[in-house]
C-alpha cells in the first residue's frame, strides 16, 4: 500500500491538534455531535444533489481505492513486455497464447489476447485506447464528487455557525451560557474547513493522481502490445518503453 494519503492526512490532523494543545485548548471540546452531523451529512447531501446516485453509492469504494492503492510501477510492465517480445520474436506470436493467460495485468492480458487472435494493429490500438479513455472519464467522475464535497463543506459549516448563533441570540438572558454556546457555534465552521482541506480535497487529488498513473501504465502496455505484434527487436522495445516512464522508474526497469 502507498501510505501517502493516510500519512498526509494524519500529519495534518496531528499538526492541528498539537497546535491547539500548545495554545492551551482542549481537543475534546471541538468534538460536538450536532455540528459534526450537520457538516458530514449536509456536505454529502449537497454533493449527492449535484451528481448521480451511483456516484454517491460508490464513495466508500473510492475512499478504499484512494487509501489502499498499491504503488504503481511501470517498470514491471516493461520487464514483462520485453520478455514476451523476445519469445514472440523467436517462436512467433502464437507461442504467447499460454503465457498471456498468466499475465497479472488485465489490460496487458487483454491486449495480448487481441494480438494473438490476429486482430489488426489499428483495431487493437482503437479498442485499447477506447478503454483508456473510458477509464479516464469514470475516474474523473469519481474524483469530482470529492472535489464537490470540498467546495460544499466550508459553506455547510457556515450554515451550522449561523444556526448556532441564532441559538445564542435566543439565550441572551443567560449570560453564563453564552461563551459555551458561541464556541459551539463556530465548531461547525471549523469542521467544514477542516474536512474540506484535510479530507475531501486531498482525496480528490489523490484519486486524480492514481488515475493518471494507471492510465500511463495502460498506455505503456498498449505500446508494448503493438511492438510485440509488429515483431520488434526486444532491445528496441525496451528502449522505447523506458523512454515513456519517468527517470526514477526507468532506473528500476534497467
Amino acid at each position: 500500500m502507498d501510505p501517502a494519503s493516510l500519512a498526509g492526512m494524519g500529519l495534518a490532523l496531528v499538526a492541528i491538534f498539537v497546535s491547539m494543545i500548545m495554545e492551551g485548548g482542549d481537543p475534546a471540546s471541538i468534538f460536538l455531535l450536532p455540528p459534526i452531523i450537520l457538516v458530514i451529512f449536509g456536505t454529502l447531501g449537497a454533493a449527492m444533489a449535484g451528481g448521480m446516485l451511483k456516484d454517491t453509492i460508490g464513495i466508500v469504494g473510492l475512499i478504499k481505492r484512494a487509501a489502499l492503492t498499491k504503488p504503481i510501477d511501470g517498470a514491471q510492465i516493461i520487464d514483462v513486455v520485453v520478455r514476451l517480445a523476445d519469445r514472440a520474436r523467436r517462436e512467433g506470436l502464437l507461442a504467447l497464447e499460454d503465457e498471456a493467460k498468466k499475465v497479472d495485468d488485465p489490460f496487458l492480458r487483454k491486449g495480448l489476447e487481441l494480438a494473438i487472435d490476429g486482430t489488426d494493429s489499428d483495431e487493437v490500438r482503437e479498442i485499447l485506447e477506447g478503454e483508456i479513455d473510458t477509464k479516464r472519464k469514470v475516474d474523473k467522475a469519481g474524483a469530482k464528487i470529492f472535489t464537490d464535497m470540498g467546495g460544499f463543506a466550508p459553506t455547510i459549516g457556515i450554515i451550522g455557525t449561523v444556526l448556532g448563533l441564532v441559538h445564542v441570540l435566543e439565550n441572551l438572558s443567560d449570560p453564563s451560557s453564552l461563551g459555551h454556546l458561541i464556541a459551539g457555534a463556530f465548531v461547525a465552521t471549523l469542521f467544514g474547513v477542516l474536512t474540506a482541506n484535510v479530507i475531501w480535497l486531498p482525496m480528490a487529488n489523490r484519486l486524480k493522481r492514481i488515475s493518471e498513473l494507471e492510465c500511463e501504465q495502460m498506455q505503456l502496455a498498449l505500446e508494448g502490445v503493438l511492438a510485440i505484434q509488429a515483431g520488434s527487436n526486444p532491445r528496441l522495445v525496451a528502449r522505447k518503453l523506458r523512454s515513456l516512464v519517468p527517470p526514477a522508474a526507468e532506473g528500476k526497469a534497467a
